[in-house]
């Protein structure tokens, strides 16, 4: 594999995807993705989303809330009011001529964590004070508890570590909320989920290597007259 890339949350923003492949010249069949998650709800084309990423020979995908609720609603039909105000309703659109078994098996088939060289990614985040072994899924997909604690630690500049993972890739809590359009760093936690979802948000690719990022446009100049999630 030549290099190895994490992808921030797409929420549908199938543009946004396919220019950060464009500017980083992602190779689909040697290098390595991590996409943290949330392919699901907000934009309009979910399903190009999925039929993109399952074009990747080397692609890692961690199980995200919102892919969370979608796989419920393939699977059962369950589509609570909360997600479709979240986006939901655009992930039932993109379907409206059905759901193929391959997408039902991509996110069945997602990881709620994947640890590679001694770095953790996971969609939401962790409990520090227990094994990974020992947490909820629900800790994995909704945390922000971690998020939180180590931007909290970075301001005040005690203790630069908070786990014993060299580092932790996130998505879930957009860089947006702490002012940034860019993927941020605190303590050994890195947030990668720059807004995608969201009207001025970007889509973030990140080498984990050099740490070198590709972003597309503001996902709503991609769809104009589209709300996204707000």
């Amino acid at each position: 594999m030549s290099r190895k890339f994490v992808l921030g949350d797409i929420h549908g923003a199938y543009r946004a995807l396919i220019q950060c492949f464009q500017k980083s010249e992602f190779d689909y069949r040697n290098d390595l993705l991590i996409s943290i998650g949330d392919a699901c709800d907000g934009w309009p084309e979910t399903r190009e989303v999925v039929d993109e990423l399952l074009k990747i020979e080397n692609l890692i995908y961690i199980l995200g809330n919102h892919d969370y609720w979608a796989l419920e609603w393939f699977v059962s039909g369950n589509s609570p009011y909360i997600w479709i105000r979240q986006g939901g309703d655009a992930t039932m659109d993109s379907y409206k001529e059905g759901v193929p078994d391959s997408h039902i098996l991509f996110f069945q088939n997602a990881k709620y964590y994947y640890i590679l060289n001694n770095t953790l990614f996971v969609h939401g985040g962790i409990d520090i004070n227990r094994k990974l072994e020992e947490q909820e899924n629900d800790t994995f997909i909704w945390d922000r508890e971690l998020v939180s604690r180590a931007a909290l630690t970075e301001q005040y500049g005690e203790e630069q570590k908070l786990t014993t993972f060299d580092e932790i890739y996130v998505g879930h809590t957009p860089t947006i909320n702490y002012g940034s359009s860019v993927p941020v760093k605190a303590c050994e936690v890195w947030m990668i989920d720059t807004g995608a979802g969201w009207s001025g948000g970007k889509l973030s690719m990140m080498n984990i290597e050099t740490k070198e990022y590709f972003q597309s446009d503001d996902v709503d100049m991609l769809y104009p007259g589209v709300n996204g999630r707000g």
